[in-house]
């Protein structure tokens, strides 16, 4: 987007840390992210308000090119259909599965919506909908336009575009993609630091992550927390392993959510009506605990070793700091 307008930057900022190949960090990926926690540190209601602008274009976006590459699809294109069978299937839905990680930061906004009862379903349920809809119907034109054995690329609707000679839009389009890892950049950074808040909150981490900035209501020292990590991770960790470490992050908190909802309903102190009941229990829990543990499966060893070792850094913190200071404590017998 930046070599478009003339403004090419030096090689050494471009890239993760990988001297062997010249970059030693991403110098815009680090400035975003700054941007994105200066813009949420103004306050929840006008971050939100310049949030939902964008995505109401980058929605216009995706219907945009649908309706332009429809007219260029070409049903041998879609033959096979299944190149890889199921096992690829499961396989490739393994390795996007960080694009549906924007569903989950409702239920960590659950203190701000207004009777979360009834509008968290909604918004979680609704936007599930919506979203997966899209991505079908994207998929089901970018196929149809370029034989998925070219789109290999780092922009493949921009470059589906670009081959049948839709260059304008080609452009509009990437402006999308930008918007929308915008977008997505500021629900996560936003729902991560209201998760660490919330943990601080409850004894499982230092107090001063508990905290709320009276002047903006917003976790100021939680947010500077997951700002730090997310920048230096976003700037000299490069991409592939990223996307594998959220992957597997995501199907393990998924997982266990999955598997604790078998366990709540049994615990008799939680009043009956307190909010949202899964259906179809306990079916349906122990069925999404599975697939997210054959998802899980079909990452690469090294995203294992890596999560394992993360892992194992937070049980050290639970079991120094945590247990010892959780409020849970304050309930129990003396």
């Amino acid at each position: 987007f930046l070599a478009g307008f003339h403004l090419g930057l030096p090689t050494a900022v471009t890239g993760p840390y990988d001297p062997a190949h010249g970059t030693y960090g991403n110098i815009v990926a680090i400035l975003v992210v700054l941007l994105i926690s200066w813009l949420l540190n103004r306050g929840m209601r006008e971050s939100m308000r310049i949030n939902n602008a964008i995505v109401i274009v980058k929605i216009a976006i995706i219907i945009l090119f649908v309706l332009v590459g429809i007219f260029y699809v070409k049903p041998a294109n879609w033959q096979p259909f299944a190149p890889f069978g199921s096992k690829g299937i499961l396989r490739g839905a393994s390795t996007v599965f960080f694009a549906y990680l924007g569903f989950d930061v409702v239920s960590a906004s659950a203190a701000e919506v207004k009777n979360p009862k009834k509008n968290m379903p909604i918004g979680i349920i609704g936007t599930l909908i919506v979203a997966s809809v899209l991505y079908m119907l994207v998929a089901v034109v970018l196929t149809g336009m370029v034989h998925y054995t070219k789109l290999n690329v780092a922009d493949p609707v921009a470059f589906a575009l670009t081959l049948v000679h839709q260059n304008w839009t080609s452009g509009i389009i990437s402006l999308g993609a930008l918007a929308g890892m915008f977008t997505m950049m500021v629900t996560m950074i936003y729902s991560s630091s209201r998760l660490i808040y919330s943990i601080g909150r409850d004894g499982l981490l230092p107090k001063f992550l508990g905290k709320i900035d009276t002047s903006n209501g917003t976790p100021k020292n939680s947010l500077a927390v997951i700002t730090v990590v997310i920048a230096l991770l976003g700037g000299f960790v490069p991409l592939a392993q990223l996307t594998n470490l959220v992957n597997i992050g995501t199907l393990v908190a998924f997982l266990f959510v999955s598997f604790g909802i078998i366990r709540l309903r049994h615990i008799k102190e939680l009043p009956e009506n307190s909010g949202f009941k899964v259906p179809w229990y306990p079916v349906l829990p122990i069925v999404s605990g599975l697939l997210c543990f054959g998802m899980m499966l079909q990452l690469p060893a090294e995203t294992w070793i890596a999560s394992s070792i993360w892992f194992a850094l937070g049980l050290v913190i639970y079991f120094t700091y945590g247990l010892r200071h959780s409020r849970l404590n304050d309930d129990l017998p003396k």
